[in-house]
């Protein structure tokens, strides 16, 4: 059966920890992450064509090509389908480029999970995902959604239940960082203090959201830190707004922190949309295992 049309909304993450292991033969970094969704979000509009992918966007600075994850992602479930059919993807972009809130495979794995919905594929959860690893290591991750601890290089996941509606301010300074300079200058950097993962997923299994809150971190951040100096003045003005706590998510910039009441957390957002352009206000969601 094939459907008129399909929505699937891709949601941003952010990290509750970050830690590096090690460096695998490959050249690839291990990593020992906690990911949580967000409910910010792009909407992913899937219509059936003929044939061929059609690639739009309410904004004019993605490409509209094999360059896009979401392109690439159609193309595909596509091919390993051997379906004689195409897609046109239109994405109504909220989540910030270029930002380490894993949009772009956010979008890639909408496509994936929308294009079964939209021919009634019937793949399942472990095709979708070995589709979407080979796009990147964040798409597994984004087509389950909610909490995960993500290990190897964030390919292995072992879910997580029990923390959503949480408040999430989240500001965005006006810079690029690139992830794999993020990495290089990393492996040249002393790291003076790694999360404590184990006690990290225990009060995410028990909700205690200020302990997460004090406790998150993310290695790469002294390092973005260092390179971009306007990460850590964030962070600091999120403290200073009564965040229980503030971290950069995955390699950056952008920078988060956990409010408990929703009045506090609207002053921040109105107090640093003075100082930068991209600032959302946002809620962890928690999907049922």
């Amino acid at each position: 059966m094939e459907h008129n049309r399909i929505i699937e909304f891709a949601n941003a993450k952010v990290n509750l920890s970050l830690d590096v292991l090690g460096v695998l033969e490959n050249g690839y970094h291990e990593v020992e992450m906690i990911l949580q969704e967000i409910d910010l979000a792009d909407d992913i509009i899937l219509e059936p064509l003929e044939s061929g992918i059609e690639l739009h966007c309410d904004v004019d600075y993605l490409p509209l090509d094999a360059s896009n994850l979401a392109w690439r992602a159609a193309d595909l479930v596509l091919k390993e389908t051997g379906l004689d059919k195409g897609v046109r993807i239109t994405i109504v972009k909220r989540i910030p480029v270029a930002a380490g809130l894993a949009g772009g495979s956010a979008d890639a794995a909408a496509v994936i999970r929308g294009l079964n919905r939209l021919y009634d594929l019937n793949l399942d959860l472990e095709t979708q995902q070995r589709i979407g690893l080979s796009l990147g290591a964040d798409v597994p991750f984004c087509i389950t959604g909610g909490c995960a601890v993500a290990r190897g290089i964030g390919e292995k996941l072992e879910p997580l239940a029990g923390f959503g509606s949480h408040w999430v301010v989240l500001a965005k300074p006006n810079i690029g960082v690139s992830t794999p300079a993020v990495y290089q200058r990393y492996d040249q950097t002393v790291i003076e203090e790694r999360p404590d993962t184990p006690a990290l997923i225990q009060a995410i299994r028990t909700d205690q959201m200020r302990y997460v809150a004090e406790h998150m971190v993310n290695v790469l951040e002294p390092v973005t830190t260092q390179m971009h100096p306007i990460v850590g003045k964030i962070r600091n003005q999120l403290i200073q707004y009564g965040s229980d706590g503030a971290m950069m998510s995955g390699s950056g910039p952008t920078v988060f922190g956990f409010f408990r009441q929703y009045d506090r957390a609207m002053k921040a957002c109105k107090n640093l949309k003075k100082t930068y352009a991209q600032v959302y206000l946002a809620r962890t969601t928690n999907r049922a295992l």
